[in-house]
């Protein structure tokens, strides 16, 4: 039971996160106050990201809300990689694991979006659920590959 500690906690975080409107988690005033200057912005200018039928970038949003575009899609990768990961820790050692892991993950990214959809200025796009999906891929991918040096360190012994 304690194995599925971690993964509720990231659950209800998700969960809290999905029921916040976008002005309650903006990151602007921050983004002013942290980076005045505006570093890289020559380079993040080259960037012109398809979202939701339009294009993202620093010349459409601003220099401000590209940066906080692109840490809230990191963000949306990296934490359902995480929710992978104790999604597989929490799981039976069986043949598919990961795969499973992989899928659950899919199917909470689904929930994810579709409660957002219920939240004022907030939009459920199947692209988060591929991009939350993508986040679990890569984390069961770089967990196969720790696991092979592991696996090859102790051959090696």
């Amino acid at each position: 039971m304690k194995k599925f500690i971690p993964l509720l906690l990231l659950l209800v975080f998700v969960f809290i996160a999905s029921g916040q409107t976008s002005e309650q988690q903006s990151l602007e005033a921050v983004l002013k106050e942290w980076l005045p200057n505006k570093p890289l912005e020559s380079f993040l200018s080259l960037f012109h990201i398809p979202y939701w039928g339009f294009y993202v970038s620093v010349e459409e949003r601003g220099y401000y809300a590209f940066v906080e575009f692109l840490i809230r899609k990191g963000v949306h990768f990296f934490y359902f990689g995480l929710i992978s990961l104790a999604i597989y820790i929490a799981l039976p050692k069986r043949k598919y694991r990961k795969l499973t892991a992989i899928m659950i993950t899919f199917l909470l990214a689904v929930a994810d979006e579709f409660h957002q959809s219920f939240t004022s200025g907030r939009s459920a796009l199947f692209q988060d659920v591929l991009l939350d999906t993508g986040g679990a891929i890569f984390v069961m991918l770089l967990l196969t590959f720790v696991q092979w040096l592991k696996h090859r360190k102790n051959a090696n012994l």
